[in-house]
């Protein structure tokens, strides 16, 4: 078994043809470790979401191979690459991916019917209390504020006890401290799971919590530093005692 939970190999991504041809990611090779967090910062339309999509099997790249847990998910057709995605994969999108007419429990227990080796009862409650959502349970995704909806959404996505975990902007929506939280816990899943993981951000103090910063810029992506986190999440947050709601948050 590979220590790389995320591979990618010469990857490009080009959109358009001949004049209006655009190459959005050149060739990019990347490996993410178990337990390792990395950042990449960039600029809008620098091609952070470009990489992030196509390394969850979002979308295919123009050239170069992409390995998800050892499996080459290149070449395969939509529904492989679907399995691959609900087994491995848990996505922090800006887009909310919650389903608009189901409760915030019910979220969860739809990923039960379709996936195993999803975290127990009591896992799940001590994320809803990390999170500071525990009294959301019952309610839709409407009756939610903009940084109640994103802790849902990066809920679910820890829910199911990903191997790589994709965050596109994660803390956009939330305070500072707030924000500070979940890092902290995105960064203390990464290392307790063995899981890898990818956070697409603009917050440079976000990067405290990582592993290696990366910055994408027209399409290039390069190793800005390498260090061992400075930060744990014990450090700054005490998860199991969250703040007072804020306004909006």
């Amino acid at each position: 078994m590979t220590d790389h939970v995320l591979q990618l190999k010469e990857v490009t991504k080009t959109f358009g043809s001949g004049r209006t041809e655009v190459q959005a990611l050149k060739e990019t090779t990347l490996e993410v470790a178990r337990g390792e967090v990395i950042a990449i910062i960039g600029p809008s339309g620098s091609g952070k979401s470009t990489l992030l999509t196509i390394a969850g099997g979002l979308q295919t790249p123009s050239g170069g191979e992409v390995h998800i847990a050892g499996e080459r998910i290149t070449d395969l057709n939509e529904k492989r690459r679907s399995r691959v995605r609900l087994d491995h994969v848990g996505f922090i999108l800006q887009a909310s991916n919650l389903v608009p007419f189901l409760t915030v429990s019910e979220q969860l227990r739809l990923l039960d019917k379709v996936k195993k080796g999803n975290m127990s009862a009591a896992e799940r409650d001590g994320l809803f209390e990390e999170l500071g959502i525990e009294e959301l349970t019952g309610k839709y995704p409407g009756d939610l504020s903009g940084g109640e909806r994103q802790r849902v959404a990066i809920a679910k996505a820890l829910y199911s006890n990903p191997s790589l975990l994709l965050a596109d902007e994660p803390t956009a929506s939330l305070d500072s401290d707030r924000a500070f939280e979940v890092m902290g816990l995105l960064k203390s899943a990464a290392v307790k799971k063995d899981a890898a993981t990818i956070v697409v951000t603009h917050d440079t103090r976000l990067t405290d919590y990582v592993d290696k910063v990366y910055k994408m810029v027209d399409g290039t992506l390069r190793l800005e530093e390498e260090k061992e986190a400075e930060r744990l999440p014990d450090e700054r947050t005490e998860f199991l005692e969250p703040e007072e709601e804020r306004d909006g948050v």
